[in-house]
């Protein structure tokens, strides 16, 4: 299990795959100084 992240913490670097077949690395593909991301499992 990742550790989990405290206030103040960085975000760890991670390429999240896109429904149309291309990819992001957050953060660094995000120009917002604030952001929120939303993780939706999909399906059970």
């Amino acid at each position: 299990m990742a550790k989990k992240l405290d206030a103040g913490d960085m975000f760890p670097n991670m390429t999240l795959n896109l429904l149309d077949g291309g990819s992001i690395t957050v953060p660094d593909n995000l120009n917002s100084k604030y952001t929120v991301l939303l993780f939706y499992r999909g399906h059970w």
